[in-house]
Protein backbone atom coordinates (compact mmCIF):
# COMPACT_ATOMS: atom_id res chain seq x y z
CA UNK A 1 0.00 0.00 0.00
CA UNK A 2 2.86 2.52 1.04
CA UNK A 3 4.78 1.44 -2.50
CA UNK A 4 1.52 2.34 -4.44
CA UNK A 5 1.22 6.01 -2.73
CA UNK A 6 4.76 6.62 -3.84
CA UNK A 7 4.19 5.37 -7.18
CA UNK A 8 1.03 7.70 -7.37
CA UNK A 9 2.87 10.51 -6.08
CA UNK A 10 5.84 9.92 -8.65
CA UNK A 11 3.49 9.75 -11.39
CA UNK A 12 1.79 12.94 -10.28
CA UNK A 13 4.90 14.94 -10.44
CA UNK A 14 6.38 13.55 -13.83
CA UNK A 15 2.58 14.39 -15.52
CA UNK A 16 2.86 18.11 -13.59
CA UNK A 17 6.51 18.32 -15.21
CA UNK A 18 5.11 17.34 -18.44
CA UNK A 19 2.30 19.57 -18.40
CA UNK A 20 4.80 22.64 -17.52
CA UNK A 21 6.76 21.52 -20.05
CA UNK A 22 4.13 21.22 -22.56
CA UNK A 23 2.52 24.92 -21.38
CA UNK A 24 6.47 26.46 -22.12
CA UNK A 25 7.01 28.74 -25.11
CA UNK A 26 9.98 29.21 -27.04
CA UNK A 27 11.63 31.59 -29.64
CA UNK A 28 8.81 30.37 -32.26
CA UNK A 29 5.56 29.18 -30.55
CA UNK A 30 3.49 30.96 -27.65
CA UNK A 31 2.51 28.92 -24.28
CA UNK A 32 -1.10 29.25 -23.80
CA UNK A 33 -1.43 32.21 -21.52
CA UNK A 34 0.23 34.17 -23.95
CA UNK A 35 -1.92 33.13 -26.74
CA UNK A 36 -5.13 33.97 -24.94
CA UNK A 37 -3.49 37.36 -24.33
CA UNK A 38 -2.71 37.63 -27.58
CA UNK A 39 -5.88 36.75 -29.06
CA UNK A 40 -7.03 39.41 -26.60
CA UNK A 41 -4.73 41.95 -28.16
CA UNK A 42 -5.43 41.18 -31.44
CA UNK A 43 -9.39 41.77 -30.70
CA UNK A 44 -8.56 45.49 -28.71
CA UNK A 45 -6.55 46.58 -31.76
CA UNK A 46 -9.53 45.46 -34.33
CA UNK A 47 -12.41 47.52 -32.13
CA UNK A 48 -10.09 50.64 -32.16
CA UNK A 49 -9.79 50.18 -35.63
CA UNK A 50 -13.11 49.95 -36.38
CA UNK A 51 -13.84 52.41 -33.64
CA UNK A 52 -12.29 54.93 -35.63
CA UNK A 53 -13.91 56.61 -38.54
CA UNK A 54 -11.51 57.29 -41.02
CA UNK A 55 -9.83 53.82 -41.36
CA UNK A 56 -11.62 50.95 -43.21
CA UNK A 57 -11.47 48.26 -40.82
CA UNK A 58 -12.35 45.22 -43.31
CA UNK A 59 -9.46 46.26 -45.49
CA UNK A 60 -7.07 46.19 -42.06
CA UNK A 61 -5.62 42.52 -41.11
CA UNK A 62 -4.43 42.24 -37.34
CA UNK A 63 -2.12 39.35 -35.96
CA UNK A 64 -0.28 39.40 -32.59
CA UNK A 65 2.51 37.13 -31.91
CA UNK A 66 3.73 37.54 -28.34
CA UNK A 67 2.58 40.85 -28.08
CA UNK A 68 4.10 42.47 -31.21
CA UNK A 69 1.17 43.05 -33.72
CA UNK A 70 1.49 42.81 -36.98
CA UNK A 71 -0.89 45.62 -39.60
CA UNK A 72 -1.33 44.40 -42.78
CA UNK A 73 -3.90 44.37 -45.90
CA UNK A 74 -4.52 47.79 -48.12
CA UNK A 75 -4.80 51.58 -47.18
CA UNK A 76 -6.42 54.90 -49.39
CA UNK A 77 -3.23 56.96 -48.35
CA UNK A 78 -0.36 56.58 -46.12
CA UNK A 79 -2.23 58.82 -43.81
CA UNK A 80 -4.20 56.27 -42.91
CA UNK A 81 -1.57 53.51 -42.71
CA UNK A 82 0.05 55.98 -40.24
CA UNK A 83 -3.16 56.52 -38.02
CA UNK A 84 -3.89 52.54 -38.21
CA UNK A 85 -0.06 52.17 -36.96
CA UNK A 86 -0.73 54.42 -34.18
CA UNK A 87 -4.04 52.93 -32.98
CA UNK A 88 -2.58 49.71 -32.50
CA UNK A 89 0.77 51.06 -30.26
CA UNK A 90 -2.05 53.09 -28.39
CA UNK A 91 -4.29 49.70 -27.61
CA UNK A 92 -2.43 48.28 -23.71
CA UNK A 93 -0.40 45.01 -23.76
CA UNK A 94 0.76 45.80 -27.39
CA UNK A 95 4.75 45.74 -27.08
CA UNK A 96 5.44 46.73 -30.97
CA UNK A 97 3.53 47.43 -34.25
CA UNK A 98 5.03 45.99 -37.57
CA UNK A 99 3.48 47.69 -40.60
CA UNK A 100 3.05 45.29 -43.23
CA UNK A 101 -0.14 47.13 -45.06
CA UNK A 102 -0.09 48.71 -48.68
CA UNK A 103 -1.50 52.09 -50.22
CA UNK A 104 -4.31 51.08 -52.57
Amino acid sequence: MKQLKQISILFAAVAFAAAMVGCASSPTQESTGQYIGDTAITAKVKAAIFNDASLKSKEINVETFKGSVQLSGFVADPGDMSRAVAVAKSVSGVTAVKNDMRVK
